[in-house]
């Protein structure tokens, strides 16, 4: 019986290629209109997209995106790559192609590379530690999609999420624990996940059920008291009620109420990206010092960090 060639599809969000305003509207434009991001009706939504959003946000992005921007480019392309090479260093017989969802390089691409090195079982590892329909099912459906135009199919294992994998809760802690070991332990270890539309998950979305999940296996890896955590959810966009409590609001909150030091983890992202970069350890230290604070760090994602790459060895391990 001939065995499977096996091959590994990395996914993630997508980045634009350049941080200018034309680059980062062209990848706003793709982002906003996957129904699985934004949802309301299409009668509603274009003009309101076309007219008024990219017109006037993605000069403002791109601006941002330039604060954070790397010298090999944008931060969430350039620790993707290196997941990817250091994945397949790892793997060794095993290729190991990266598709984003929006932007370059896309699924399609990925798809393509794999099928051209003549792969026939495909795993995907989105990298989103908690399933979210807005994020792991927007790569799902654009993989269905692709593949409904081929005549012979791979065999396909998709891993939904990993929240609570032992190598990741491990990871995390260690990454934690260094931080602490280095500007002492905080008053409060704030984990700030990406948020979704609080009807997202009204409507059946486990996001913040994987969360909290994360966030309990976390502290417990850590040994610390519950009391000295946080969880909260970030980047909010539009005016519907998202998940709360909101990391900003929380940031201000603290310093307010007399909490001196303040570290962040972002366990939800598994590269470092704008919205940890900038708007956690930019813009929400600015809201903690400015409410009274004294003392704010931002912990890094896990990147290519070499337990990162242990653990997605062993998440694709299981089907070899």
């Amino acid at each position: 019986m001939r065995q499977e060639k096996m091959g590994v599809l990395l996914a993630n969000l997508g980045t634009p290629d350049a941080p200018t305003a034309s680059a980062v509207k062209r990848y706003l434009r793709q982002f906003l209109s996957d129904r699985r991001v934004v949802d309301t009706s299409r009668l509603l939504w274009w003009p309101l997209l076309r007219g008024v959003i990219l017109p006037l946000r993605s000069p403002r992005v791109a601006k941002l995106y330039h604060s954070v921007w790397m010298a090999e480019g944008s931060p969430l392309m350039v620790y993707s790559r290196r997941q990817q090479q250091a994945l397949a260093r790892q793997l060794k017989d095993m290729p190991v192609a990266l598709g984003m969802s929006y932007g370059q390089p896309s699924l399609a691409s990925a798809l393509d590379e794999l099928l051209d090195a003549g792969v026939d079982h495909i795993v995907v590892l989105p990298l989103y530690p908690q399933y979210s329909c807005s994020t792991v099912a927007a790569v799902w459906d654009e993989l269905a999609r692709l593949l409904a135009t081929r005549r012979r199919l791979p065999s396909v294992s998709f891993i939904r999420d990993y929240a609570d994998h032992p190598a990741y809760i491990q990871a995390l802690a260690a990454s934690a624990r260094r931080a602490f070991e280095q500007h002492g332990e905080p008053d409060m270890l704030l984990l700030s996940y990406h948020g979704i539309p609080q009807r997202y998950v009204d409507e059946g979305d486990d996001y913040a059920q994987r969360c909290r999940t994360t966030t309990r296996e976390l502290v417990s890896a850590l040994g610390i008291s519950p009391d000295k955590v946080m969880m909260t959810f970030q980047s909010r966009f539009g005016r519907e009620p998202w998940l709360t409590p909101y990391t900003d609001e929380t940031m201000k909150m603290l310093g307010e109420k007399g909490v001196k030091h303040v570290q962040v983890m972002c366990p939800g992202f598994a590269a470092d990206c704008l919205e940890t970069l900038e708007e956690i350890a930019v813009q929400n230290r600015e809201f903690f010092l400015e409410a009274g604070g004294e003392k704010y760090e931002y912990i890094p994602a896990l990147n290519d960090e070499e337990a990162h790459i242990d653990m997605m060895e062993a998440l694709v391990g299981r089907y070899r």
